[in-house]
């Protein structure tokens, strides 16, 4: 759970320096892609909230799915900040976001997967 709270915390501080420190900086597009990995993450970090506090799944769906989760905020927001902030040329990762993505897709459906199979 600390691990959740640090990414939440994360989120609202780049949340924060997006909105203020960026404006000058980046061009509209870099911003709203900049916000957008900001808004995935905390999505995310909402979600895992949620995944880790229910009884409704096991431990071990819970840390599948924490895992799935973790690398696609690294995967989707970070490769996002690393192109808006970072200065990475987008075609050297341009694998990394839809793999951030993909790892979004496959915890959610675990999620989905482990409700089915505990409640047929």
């Amino acid at each position: 759970m600390a691990i959740i709270a640090f990414l939440g915390m994360l989120t609202i501080i780049l949340g924060a320096f997006g909105a203020h420190a960026l404006k000058e900086t980046l061009s509209l597009e870099m911003l709203k892609s900049f916000e957008t990995g900001v808004r995935y993450q905390m999505y995310h970090v909402l979600f895992l909230l949620f995944v880790n506090t229910t009884n409704a799944l096991s431990e071990k769906s819970k840390n599948t799915i924490s895992y799935l989760i973790f690398a696609g905020i690294l995967f989707f927001s970070g490769s996002i900040y690393a192109i808006t902030v970072g200065g990475v040329n987008p075609k050297s990762i341009w694998f990394i976001t839809p793999l951030g993505g993909l790892f979004f897709i496959i915890g959610w459906l675990k999620m989905a997967t482990s409700f089915l199979n505990k409640n047929p």
